[in-house]
Parts: C-alpha cells; sequence; structure tokens
C-alpha cells in the first residue's frame, strides 16, 4: 500500500524564483513539486503538495492529514516565527512532522530564529535549497518505514 506524504508550503512560496533568488534559489515552486514527486516514486510515495498564503487553510490542510497521511512535510516560512495555531493543529496530528527552510533560518534576522514549529517537528532541515525537501522525503520514508 503506497503512503501518501503531505508537503506543506506557507506565504510567499509561490513566489519562489522570483522573490529574494539571492536567498532562496532561482527554482520554481512548480520545480520543488517536480523533484518531489520523482523522489516520492523512487521511495514508492505518493504526494499531496500544497502551498497557502493563509494560515486558516494550512490549518485546515494538517487537520485533515491525520486519517490520510502518514507524514508532513512542512515548510511553514513566516508562519514559522509567529503561528500557534500551525502548531497547534501539528500537535493534535498523530504521524512524524519534518520541517523545512530553504534558507538557514539561523544566519538571518534574529526574529527568524524561533520556530513554533520546530516544538513539534521530528526533524529541522534548514540551509540546503530546495533540497532540503527531498533531504525530508528520505527522512519520511525512514521514520514511516521503521
Amino acid at each position: 500500500m503506497t503512503k501518501t506524504i503531505l508537503i506543506l508550503n506557507g506565504p510567499n512560496l509561490n513566489l519562489l524564483g522570483k522573490r529574494q533568488p539571492e536567498i532562496y534559489g532561482t527554482g520554481t515552486l512548480d520545480d520543488v513539486h517536480s523533484a518531489c514527486a520523482e523522489k516520492a516514486r523512487e521511495l514508492d510515495l505518493e504526494i499531496d503538495f500544497q502551498q497557502s498564503n493563509s494560515e486558516g487553510e494550512l490549518v485546515d490542510l494538517i487537520q485533515g492529514a491525520n486519517e490520510r497521511c502518514a507524514a508532513i512535510i512542512i515548510n511553514p516560512a513566516a508562519y514559522s516565527h509567529s503561528s500557534v495555531a500551525i502548531l497547534d493543529a501539528l500537535n493534535a496530528y498523530d504521524g512524524p512532522v519534518i520541517e523545512v527552510h530553504i534558507s538557514n533560518i539561523h544566519k538571518r534576522e534574529a526574529f527568524r530564529h524561533h520556530s513554533y514549529v520546530s516544538a513539534r517537528a521530528d526533524g529541522v532541515i534548514a540551509g540546503c535549497g530546495t533540497q532540503g525537501y527531498v533531504l525530508a522525503l528520505d527522512r519520511v520514508a525512514a521514520l514511516i518505514n521503521t
């Protein structure tokens, strides 16, 4: 039975490739989706790849994952530093959670050094560019197949 992994992308990630390419690179969110889909096939996983600029929509997607997804990979973007609602939704989720940041948030502005999501995450990948998503899929596969 193939397992589904929810991959969530927070605000402004729809602008990848256009917004601050010196920080986030020139790859687009479609490029990330393609790389994740290819890796998922190698790992015999399905992905549900989503992006929203709305905190409430991200919470709804997390809440809906409990019954249908084996794990969540989340790049909460700016909500990392402000959303207790996303943390609460993740705390109600039963499976593994991997947090991804394209940039190294610890080398950036001080307010970015704290992530509410990290308090729930089973792993955090930061500063590996968009390759962090592929690394997260490898980690999720190890966690759900043990």
